[in-house]
């Protein structure tokens, strides 16, 4: 989904100890709040005396043309990102292929991953200096092949199903509503429509599921949906995946289980089931709508969604690291 018009980049020379650092800003996200840290950024690197602070001459104003910035750094370099779960994941491919490490300024509506990252209790200041400064730890990444041997990564979330069509609603939500009120709102608007797929679930090579679902999404993070605690066993460098499935639910039911889910009170409660894998396939006999960090995948009939262990180093606290 292409929609980084205007980022503002701020490259920094090297430093005695680090690496080249490039700062990109998408100023849609947090519902467009962003947009006013490109001058705010500037100011800080000026009175902090950032080495060799320039703001070049041309601008990415796509997804693509922000790719190709990535592509065209030096392997390694260390890249913050002023944005949210979404922003991170139409960057990542870039970032992956660049072996970049990755610094966080958390500006978005759901911000799991930053939760994740414990870096959601700092201001933006000292988010800023950390992201360019300190030390990277790896973590895992999802990946997915679906459809026509499309492709996709995932940091915190793949969602299929009736969460994921939650997540298309809530891009096109009214803008005066951010983080889990905006889902909500979302959620709410689905329940109208809301559907049931046919899904059959192969965890590591064996099926344990065939059947209605009302979604079966797959975490890296504890939370999704802006901090709705649905996979608490999660970690980030476990080198699994953890799927949690909903089973055939009505609307009241659906309406019923929504506090639970807020509440983290949902695992053993009837027709939700959890696995931790490595390898995970969804088929459907109907298409079913994925998708990732929150950003639309469209529809598919066959998911085969897989962990690639310790692939990205981003920056965390270090008594984070073993979590």
């Amino acid at each position: 989904m292409e929609r980084f018009a205007y980022i503002g980049c701020i490259l920094q020379s090297a430093r005695s100890c680090m690496p080249n650092r490039l700062i990109l800003i998408n100023p849609h996200a947090a519902g467009g709040r962003a947009r006013s840290m490109a001058s705010l950024i500037q100011s800080w690197a000026a009175h902090a005396g950032a080495a060799g602070a320039a703001i070049p001459t041309e601008m990415p104003e796509t997804v693509a043309q922000a790719l190709q910035v990535l592509g065209a750094l030096p392997p390694e370099t260390r890249v913050v990102v002023v944005g949210g779960d979404g922003t991170l994941n139409q960057l990542l491919p870039g970032l992956l292929q660049g072996h970049h490490s990755v610094g966080l300024l958390p500006f978005g509506s759901g911000n799991d991953n930053a939760r994740a990252w414990g870096l959601t209790h700092m201001k933006w200041q000292e988010a800023l200096h950390y992201a360019l400064d300190s030390k990277p730890y790896p973590i895992d990444v999802g990946s997915v092949t679906f459809g026509a041997q499309k492709h996709s990564y995932f940091l915190s979330s793949l969602a299929l199903g009736f969460d994921a069509s939650v997540g298309n609603r809530a891009l096109g939500g009214p803008s005066f509503l951010r983080g889990l009120p905006r889902y909500l709102y979302a959620t709410f608007g689905e329940l109208a429509n809301l559907k049931n797929w046919d899904l059959k679930i192969s965890v590591n090579g064996q099926q344990v599921h065939q059947g209605p679902c009302l979604l079966a999404s797959s975490l890296n993070t504890r939370t999704y949906a802006s901090g709705m605690p649905i996979a608490p066993a999660a970690r980030i460098n476990d080198g699994y995946l953890n799927l949690l499935v909903a089973g055939q639910f009505n609307r009241l039911q659906t309406l019923a289980m929504l506090p639970l889910l807020l509440m983290g009170k949902h695992l053993g409660r009837a027709r939700i089931h959890t696995w931790t894998f490595e390898n995970l396939r969804i088929e459907s006999n109907a298409p079913f709508p994925l998708a990732a960090d929150g950003e639309t995948l469209g529809v598919t009939q066959l998911a085969n969604i897989h962990i690639l262990p310790a692939r990205l180093q981003v920056v965390r606290p270090a008594f984070l690291a073993e979590k």
